[in-house]
């Protein structure tokens, strides 16, 4: 599986940006797609995963500000974040492989989101 993410960039704190990840390859084998994120430092961690049903898991620190949606048609997820916060800036990593709650063996290439005034 081949993932291409998309739509990181510099915003403002209270700002909103939307993260695109395309899914090529042998997507018959995915059933979650998600976002991870690794801030200098730290550990990469589980940002939000969807299912091809539509089931969600959120990080709670984001939850109420980030959605994820998935477009299975497009074999393409979304991840819009509104009221970022400058804790949010760190490097965006999609994933995809079989639980909500783990990462996938297949990632994209990161795409960073800086939220600074």
């Amino acid at each position: 599986v081949q993932l291409q993410a998309s739509g990181g960039g510099l915003v403002q704190p209270g700002g909103s940006l939307r993260l695109s990840c395309a899914a090529s390859g042998s997507i018959f084998s995915i059933n979650a797609m998600g976002w991870y994120r690794q801030a200098p430092g730290t550990q990469r961690e589980l940002v939000a995963a969807i299912s091809i049903g539509g089931n969600t898991n959120y990080a709670d620190s984001v939850k109420g500000r980030f959605t994820i949606s998935r477009d299975n048609a497009k074999n393409t997820v979304y991840l819009q974040m509104n009221s970022l916060k400058p804790e949010d800036t760190a490097v965006y990593y999609c994933n995809a492989g079989l639980l909500l709650w783990s990462p996938g063996s297949s990632w994209g290439q990161g795409t960073l989101v800086t939220v600074s005034s």
